[in-house]
């Protein structure tokens, strides 16, 4: 089973999607690897992934990573960000990277936590450091910085030497302690 036989089995149920496969990687003699991603819109995210999963063609059963880009200023993108989702399966060898995109001002994306159950931290991650949310997420929370931090870190409109988040942490010396 390879990747090209998952996106033709993606392209005969989704028929009216264009996945728009890509290599994921474009070595500089010009040659391209083997490892692909497709394009899901948001509002179809939740039922792709769940063929990707089920399916005995596909059989994604592990979902590896869960992150986003920033597209700002990125020449030639339509769209702000991309949640890109790094499927494995374990039965077939094979990889797939799904990518949803979204914009401002209300970045968000469903959840497919109800399709794989460790997708709650990786999406609570991305939450946190790109301000994308998830709809139906059953505890979206920051994660890596406080509830009610005013800004999003891995956006590239943050600014370089933070917004002094470090000097509004109380001092604390051996005496106050």
């Amino acid at each position: 089973m390879s990747v090209e036989q998952v996106i033709d089995a993606l392209r005969g149920r989704f028929a009216d999607l264009d996945f728009s496969p890509q290599p994921l990687l474009v070595r500089p003699d010009g040659t391209a690897t083997e490892q692909m991603w497709v394009r899901v819109p948001p509002e179809r995210l939740v039922e792709v992934m769940t063929f990707l999963k089920e399916n005995e063609e596909a059989l994604f059963d592990q979902l590896v990573d869960v992150t986003a880009i920033d597209y700002l200023n990125f020449p030639g993108a339509e769209d702000r960000y991309g949640v890109i989702y790094s499927l494995l399966s374990l039965v077939h060898g094979h990889r797939l990277w799904v990518k949803c995109f979204v914009n401002d001002p209300d970045p968000e994306v469903p959840s497919v936590t109800g399709v794989w159950v460790g997708a709650n931290w990786l999406e609570r991650e991305v939450y946190d450091m790109f301000g994308i949310r998830f709809q139906g997420h059953p505890d979206l929370r920051r994660i890596l910085t406080w509830e009610g931090f005013p800004a999003w870190p891995l956006r590239k409109d943050y600014p370089l030497r933070g917004q002094g988040e470090r000097e509004q942490y109380e001092v604390v010396t051996r005496e106050s302690a």
